[in-house]
């Protein structure tokens, strides 16, 4: 049985690369409602006055979100490059306008994100 579907929405910052960056996320009022940064060998989320370490980007994102997330193909999308990776792949079409949708294919972990950029 799946779960119930969960949305959210946030303002972000992303910096960096793959190997190493910054994902900061964004509360409607602008605070900072948290902080990632990795490394190939760690990743890191400070939050609610916490730090909390994982193994991997891969696995900070899961725990936060509850699903993968490809941070990585991310960097490509918000360049207008095509990436398809772990299931995952980008609707570029509207990207001149600041607009991104991806989406994972796997339909026993569907998911979906709405980019807006801003620039």
């Amino acid at each position: 049985m799946q779960g119930q579907p969960q949305s959210f929405s946030a303002e972000f910052e992303l910096t960096g690369n793959e190997q190493v960056g910054e994902l900061t996320l964004y509360s409607p009022l602008g605070n900072t409602a948290a902080a990632m940064t990795w490394t190939p060998q760690s990743a890191t989320m400070r939050a609610n006055g916490e730090i909390r370490h994982f193994a991997s980007l891969d696995k900070l994102m899961l725990e936060v979100v509850g699903t993968e997330l490809p941070v990585g193909a991310l960097f490509a999308w918000v360049a207008g490059e095509r990436k398809w990776t772990n299931g995952w792949s980008a609707d570029l079409t509207d990207y001149p306008k600041g607009r991104i949708k991806a989406r994972r294919q796997d339909p026993s972990h569907a998911a979906e994100l709405n980019l807006l950029l801003t620039r």
